[in-house]
């Protein structure tokens, strides 16, 4: 692969990458140059050198090695799958990928067992056919590359806003309008790495979400919100819906939940809807993940039927 830089203004090699090359985090991208499977015109590359306009940066990623994650029979609730993807509707409280603290019981386990090892190599050895992520405690739809080449056609679409990405959400209280767009740059939390935040820019990155109130129970003081992504950021409806004054349901780190009225179990955000050009043959795909039990009360006010 090789990319021409059109826009060339002194970034760090690794942090322009980055921006380019989603799913590639900036640790494998820093250890792909440090063994040379990243150059810049032709020579090595550091790291930390700085890119300019008119440099020619070539990738040659290498051959996937076998996964060191262990394979599992961990039953999974498979909407879709065919040769090139799989997508699957993930449990609350099942981790993405094996880290630190959590080595095995991962749906990356689960994947390996079940596709036994025809996964994409793209993302490396520990996130094998991983093309985007939901946190531990949110459910839904997800959508998971078995070759190389379905990889990187759902990236791009990705980070292209070709997908569409519908979530439900339960927050406490209400926000000021009825629907509306929030749009801010996230970063990391200046104070907690465990955070993100909304910082001023050129600082962070561009994030966009689109809500629609659906429901309010007063009782429990929170609301039932539709939000449609068009940006994937790390915590991203977590982090716009504190913005608002409002955050979700059973959040543990941007709420306390203790403290909440409603006490459903769980952090309330549910990956509802994903849609996405199939890798192969172009045509639209749309999946739905059934809404879990614990947004029962909050659909029981609705006035018509969710579509």
């Amino acid at each position: 692969m090789e990319i021409t830089v059109e826009n060339g203004s002194g970034t760090r090699l690794d942090a322009w990458l980055a921006g380019r090359l989603p799913e590639l985090s900036r640790s494998r991208i820093q250890e792909l140059i440090r063994e040379h499977y990243i150059r810049r015109n032709g020579s090595p590359a550091k790291p930390r050198d700085s890119v300019a306009t008119g440099d020619l940066i070539q990738i040659d990623l290498p051959e996937a090695v076998p996964a060191q994650a262990q394979a599992e029979e961990i039953p999974l609730r498979i909407l879709h799958e065919d040769e090139d993807l799989i997508v699957i509707d993930k449990d609350h409280g099942m981790v993405v990928h094996p880290a630190a603290g959590n080595p095995d019981g991962t749906l990356v386990n689960a994947l390996l067992h079940h596709c036994q090892g025809k996964l994409s190599g793209i993302g490396g050895v520990e996130r094998p056919g991983i093309v985007h992520r939901l946190d531990k405690d949110t459910s839904g739809c997800l959508v998971v590359a078995k070759s190389d080449q379905a990889h990187r056609s759902l990236v791009d679409q990705f980070s292209g806003r070709i997908t569409r990405k519908q979530y439900l959400a339960v927050v406490q209280g209400k926000p000021g309008e009825s629907s509306g767009t929030v749009f801010t740059h996230i970063a990391r939390h200046p104070g907690n790495r465990m955070k993100m935040a909304v910082v001023t820019p050129p600082a962070g990155k561009a994030s966009i979400t689109d809500y629609r109130i659906l429901v309010t129970d007063p009782s429990t003081d929170s609301t039932l919100v539709l939000c449609d992504l068009h940006t994937g950021r790390t915590h991203q409806i977590r982090v716009h819906m504190l913005h608002l004054g409002c955050p979700l349901i059973g959040d543990p780190i941007y709420a306390k939940p203790a403290r909440q009225k409603a006490q459903p179990g769980r952090m309330m955000l549910h990956a509802w809807k994903l849609a996405f050009d199939h890798p192969t043959d172009g045509r639209r795909m749309s999946f739905e993940a059934a809404i879990p039990p614990e947004y029962t009360p909050w659909l029981q006010c609705l006035h018509e039927p969710l579509s």
